[in-house]
């Protein structure tokens, strides 16, 4: 019998996470704050949470993502490449190319490091595969986004 591909089964296939106390702090308390907006998203999060490792904030890897960085990441479907700098909710401005930590793509890029295939659903519920390409400190207008 031939394993199914279904959604489910891709994001059961995860890649590692890191975060710093501070944002694993910041990023419970959204969750449990937009839990009544968003179930689905806050579980999510939740899960992702459940499953980071944390370290200090000066421990934490250059290439890790997490709040106030820049992520370029390349979407293996269509190989478009996108940069956005992950913010919190109230920061979220899309023509600033800054994305909520409390969107679906927020809650997958979270945590992850360059060169990390991720998959997530889109609010539509459709399956992509994602490759993180490059992680900065920088604003996403210092860089070029396909």
């Amino acid at each position: 019998m031939q394993k199914s591909t279904t959604p489910s089964n891709l994001l059961r296939r995860r890649p590692r996470l890191a975060l710093c106390q501070e944002d694993f702090n910041i990023l419970e308390a959204l969750a449990e704050g937009g839990f009544w907006r968003n179930p689905d998203l806050a579980n999510r999060l939740f899960d992702e949470l459940g499953r980071a490792r944390i370290v200090p904030a000066n421990k934490l890897p250059a290439h890790a993502v997490s709040l106030g960085r820049t992520v370029t990441y390349r979407d293996e479907t269509t190989g478009k490449q996108s940069t956005v700098r992950l913010v919190l909710p109230e920061d979220a401005d899309i023509s600033q190319k800054r994305v909520s930590v409390m969107t679906p793509i927020g809650v997958a890029l979270i945590g992850l490091s360059e060169g990390a295939v991720f998959h997530w659903q889109t609010v539509e519920g459709e399956a992509r595969a994602l490759t993180v390409l490059s992680v900065t400190s920088g604003n996403p207008d210092d860089k070029t986004s396909a």
